[in-house]
């Protein structure tokens, strides 16, 4: 037993001194009830009496003999570790709070009465998203950064902040990442005044993926259809923008392969966090399969159903494909009779043998202007300056009868015509139409009055449907009065000449664009059988082959190259009209060299000397050849809409009826274009290489769309 106020002993040797433990695990009380009571001090009713003093018991000689062995009991090596030296650094006095930054962030109430608040600048930290590649999005994104790093007080700040949080949760999850948290924090920066810097740190977690994927349908032909089309493997990250274009590309394949009418309704994913899956579930509505019915139209009577059905590129029977349904529209836009147009398909509950529904195709019609305007211009060294206007009622003759009137105005050539053009006639983009018009022309080569009158049918391109083959042919008929050098007397005389022409095209287009490729290739074959009336007929032939090529060398560099060769046969050169003639030179052709200026030209004898007898080669004309040849190599560099296109052309015109090749004309050069929605606006400058005496330093070409 310890006795009360006495230090136990302690040592190996300690006394064991306690009459009153007999059994540790007994009932027996360690200290008895009358020894405990008799050391209770006694209780007095005053409660403000004070305290007795503590007595200190005297110590027994045990307790003495304890006590002194204790304090000399020796220390037992490794009992406790030695006493640690001090930290230096605990040691060290600690700094003044004036070195500490004690500036609070700026707000409002830190303005005095009357003044304004100044602007608080800040810099915008973003952590922890650039991984992920959502720096550019959430920059576009950020109120702190549609802020533009001024704030009138830091609670505004702030609050853009935690609005900034919110926006890298988002994306986040929008890549898998549900798990990923963000916090915000806004400090100053103690080298500034007014400035603060706002923290965006993001931690994304663990990326979740496709656990299963199910899609609840109706029976599909093929049967996989769906699940086929929706384009998710199981392993996939849960990616919004993965997640929403597989939807899309169900709802965009389905109504291509006869299901018009399907819907996809809202999916459900059931996350798994233990596991970082996702249970995935869509569920569509395909609806009927289908098959194209009949037309009908409601609304402004532009076109009756007798021309509607004439636009179609599908029968009736036919699978479903809403790209046709789509081209339909397009082609009712492309006539420009339309203020607006729709083309929607309509169920009929008609079941085929095939077991497909007929679904009609509803077209509503609002009739749109058939008045129009138009004009163009040009100019070329040589061909000078040329503008062109043209009014045009395209529906004048129901349905779709044009009637065009052209007038052109120049500084060489001037002419008005009248066009009636039937589009669509009889089948999609064939056209027919009738020309006649009056012109005059003055070049160096010859100056001309010519009427004529021509019929043309033709199955063209068109910048819906561009088509890998395309043809035209028709019948010309002119008379024309030219002037021009008579080989026979020496002179320079006005003849007049009758031609009657049936030419023909035909055109084998590979290329990417019909007004600015840049991929592909096109090969073009004219064939034009003529007879020429001028003291007598005779017969020939006219003929030109053509084939250039696009090459793209990156997103913005495309090589394209040209070649063209052409021959008239079964007449001589003298007694065909000098305007059928080939003459080479001018923006279509060799750039560098004036228009038509390559090919022969008229003897020396046939310039005039000047007072001291001498002869300017230049004012030589050129009097065209049977034959010509040309090159032409361009490397189109774009950047935007303006683009920059060095080029290298060559070429030449000859007598014979056959080119040789010989005595090439090579012409270098630079030009710029503004590319647009109708064409590239073009503006080349070159300089010929192996000018002959007379030729032209420099040459500009100013037109509307590509060389070739």
């Amino acid at each position: 037993m310890q006795t009360p106020g006495t230090a136990p002993a302690t040592g190996p040797d300690a006394p064991r001194t306690s009459p009153t433990v007999t059994d540790p695990q007994g009932d027996t009380p360690i200290v008895p009830d009358a020894a405990f009571d008799a050391a209770l001090p006694p209780i007095v009713d005053d409660i403000d009496a004070p305290l007795e003093p503590v007595a200190t018991p005297p110590a027994t000689p045990a307790a003495t003999a304890t006590t002194t062995q204790a304090a000399q009991a020796p220390i037992v090596e490794g009992a406790l570790p030695p006493p640690t030296a001090a930290d230096p650094v605990l040691a060290q006095p600690l700094e003044p709070l004036g070195s500490f930054d004690t500036v609070p962030l700026q707000t409002v109430a830190d303005t005095a009465t009357g003044e304004d608040a100044p602007d608080i600048r800040y810099v915008v930290d973003v952590r922890g998203l650039d991984p992920l590649g959502l720096n550019d999005e959430f920059k576009s994104l950020s109120a702190l950064n549609e802020g533009g790093g001024k704030a009138d007080n830091a609670t505004q700040i702030s609050a853009r902040a935690r609005e900034d949080e919110r926006l890298a949760l988002r994306l986040m999850r929008s890549l898998g990442y549900y798990d990923g948290t963000a916090i915000s924090t806004i400090e100053n920066v103690p080298t500034e005044k007014n400035r603060i810097r706002a923290i965006v740190s993001a931690t994304p977690g663990p990326l979740y993926t496709l656990g299963s994927i199910t899609v609840t349908t109706q029976a599909t032909t093929p049967p996989d259809l769906v699940r086929r089309e929706l384009a998710l493997k199981v392993g996939d990250p849960i990616e919004a923008a993965r997640i929403q274009g597989a939807e899309a590309n169900v709802s965009l394949k389905l109504p291509q392969q006869g299901y018009p009418f399907v819907k996809v309704g809202e999916r459900d994913i059931l996350l798994d966090e233990a596991v970082h899956k996702g249970d995935y579930t869509l569920p569509v509505d395909t609806g009927p399969r289908s098959s194209f019915g009949v037309l009908r139209t409601e609304g402004d009577p532009v076109f009756a159903l007798d021309h509607l059905n004439v636009f179609p590129r599908f029968e009736a029977g036919q699978l479903y494909d809403n790209r046709l349904a789509d081209d339909l529209r397009e082609a009712l836009v492309a006539t420009a009779l339309f203020s607006t147009v729709s083309v929607e398909p309509v169920r009929t509950g008609r079941v085929a043998p095939d077991g497909t529904e007929a679904v009609d195709l509803l077209v509503r019609q609002t009739k749109g202007p058939a008045r129009s305007l138009s004009g163009s211009g040009g100019f070329g060294t040589g061909e000078g300056l040329k503008v062109e206007g043209a009014f045009t009622h395209r529906n004048l003759f129901s349905p779709e009868g044009a009637l065009i009137a052209t007038a052109i105005a120049g500084t060489q050539q001037r002419g008005a015509s009248a066009t009636f053009r039937r589009s669509n006639a009889g089948k999609r983009d064939r056209t027919v139409s009738l020309t006649a018009g009056v012109l005059y022309q003055s070049y160096d080569a010859f100056n001309a009055y010519t009427g004529t009158i021509a019929g043309r049918i033709a199955y063209d391109s068109t910048p819906i449907w561009q088509k890998k083959f395309t043809y035209a042919y028709g019948f010309e008929l002119t008379g024309t009065a030219e002037e021009a050098y008579d080989f026979t007397r020496q002179e320079r005389r006005r003849q007049t000449y009758g031609i009657f022409a049936l030419p023909a095209q035909a055109v084998f287009d590979r290329s990417d664009s019909l007004l600015n490729p840049t991929k592909g290739y096109r090969l073009k074959l004219n064939l034009s059988p003529e007879t020429s009336v001028s003291g007598g007929v005779r017969p020939y032939a006219r003929t030109m082959v053509e084939a250039t090529g696009y090459f793209p060398v990156s997103d913005r560099l495309v090589i394209a190259g040209r070649v063209r060769a052409g021959g008239i046969f079964g007449i001589d050169r003298d007694d065909l009209a000098p305007s059928r003639r080939y003459y080479g030179g001018g923006g279509g052709s060799v750039r560098g060299y004036g228009f038509q200026r390559l090919g022969p030209v008229e003897p020396l004898n046939a310039l005039t000397p000047d007072e001291d007898g001498n002869v300017d080669l230049a004012d030589l004309r050129p009097v065209g050849g049977r034959s010509i040849n040309e090159f032409a190599i361009e490397a189109r560099y774009r950047f935007g809409d303006f683009g920059i296109v060095p080029f290298l052309d060559a070429g030449n015109a000859y007598e014979g009826s056959f080119p040789t090749g010989k005595d090439l004309r090579y012409g270098a050069g630079i030009g710029g274009r503004i590319y647009t929605n109708f064409g590239p606006l073009r503006v080349d400058v070159a300089t010929p290489l192996n000018p002959r005496e007379g030729d032209g330093k420099v040459a500009l070409y100013i037109s509307i769309g590509q060389a070739f």
